[in-house]
Formats: C-alpha cells, structure tokens, sequence
C-alpha cells in the first residue's frame, strides 16, 4: 500500500470528466487500497479517483459503518433538500454550507464489477453525491451561491500557497494497517 497525492484546486484534472471503467483488474485493485490508505491518512470520508490524478470513474468512501467502492456510479433516485456542512481534500481549509439532496439511492459497482444499490442519507448520501460530482469535473464551490463562492475562494488564496505544485503530499508516518482483498469491497 502506498500514499498518493491529493491534486488542489487548480488542477486541471480535477475538472475533467472521468472515464467508464470496464476491466476490473488487479491494477485497480491496488489503487483502490491506495485510495483508501490516502484517505484515511487525510483524515477523510471520501476520496474521487481526479483528486489522486486518475481518469476512472472510481471513488471510495468511508461513513460510520460503511466503507464502499464505487465505480462508475449514478444517482437512480434524488429527493428532497438539506443544507449541510461541506469540505474537500482537494480544497484544504475551506468549508461552506452546500445544498444536497436529503436522501439518494446510487447504482455503482464493486471492486468486482457486481452492481449495487445503496441508499444514502445524512453523511452518507453527502458524501456520495459530493465524490459523484468529482467525477464529473464538479467541485462543492461549484454549487455556492456567487458570493459564498468568492468568500470560500478567498479563504483558498491563504491556503493556496501550501501547495506551489498543485499537489497536497501527505506524510507518510504510520500507514494503515494492511487489509486483505475482500475488505475493499464492502457493500451496503
């Protein structure tokens, strides 16, 4: 296992669309437990495969009891409205409220390529809708109003500076512990 790089805001691959993934090989496998171990070590809950300089439609995520693979995912069912909270490893030390919806059901596939459903609500259904948007090319600011846009950008030019190259490098420290192949794909 091994720590990726977190590409910024600026990046420009964080604005690209994100390609099909069609052959689930060991390769992806291995970025997968990558994903995992970079966004545990950022102390995260989702992590899009754009934010560690990849294409494919693949993205991790880790809510209470819930630690999912999700590959090339969508959104099958949206209903209602909630204001929450929102960071991004991709935008250290910004946060702003985001409207989501409040309750989400997402067709994905697993580490195997079997497809699954899984509800989200709360955290959860945050989260997956905010890694689906990275897969779009679509970051949170993207859904502020103009002035809260402003405002969190200016909060980013503080930060900005931390990351001359537009990649956010953790320290290795302590890893976390290895997991064997089955616990990558967990399903709700």
């Amino acid at each position: 296992m091994s720590l990726l790089d977190i590409h910024v805001l600026g990046s420009p691959i964080l604005r690209q669309e994100t390609e099909r993934v069609e052959q689930f090989t060991p390769e992806l496998r291995r970025l997968v437990d990558d994903m995992f171990d970079t966004m545990d070590k950022a102390k995260g809950v989702g992590l899009a495969a754009p934010q560690v300089g990849r294409r494919e439609r693949l993205a991790v995520v880790e809510v209470d009891d819930a630690r999912l693979v999700v590959i090339n995912p969508e959104i099958i069912l949206k209903e209602g409205s909630v204001r929450g909270e929102e960071g991004c490893l991709s935008i250290p030390e910004v946060y702003a409220d985001v409207d989501r919806f409040s309750r989400v059901i997402v067709r994905a596939q697993d580490i195997d390529g079997i497809w699954y459903e899984v509800e989200g609500t709360e955290l959860l259904g945050r989260c997956l809708q905010h890694e689906i948007d990275h897969l779009h090319g679509r970051l949170f600011t993207d859904r502020l109003s103009l002035l809260k846009r402003r405002a969190a950008m200016r909060e980013w030019e503080y930060e900005k500076a931390k990351y001359p190259k537009l990649l956010r490098v953790l320290p290795v420290g302590d890893l976390p512990k290895e997991r064997d192949a089955t616990t990558s794909d967990s399903k709700t």
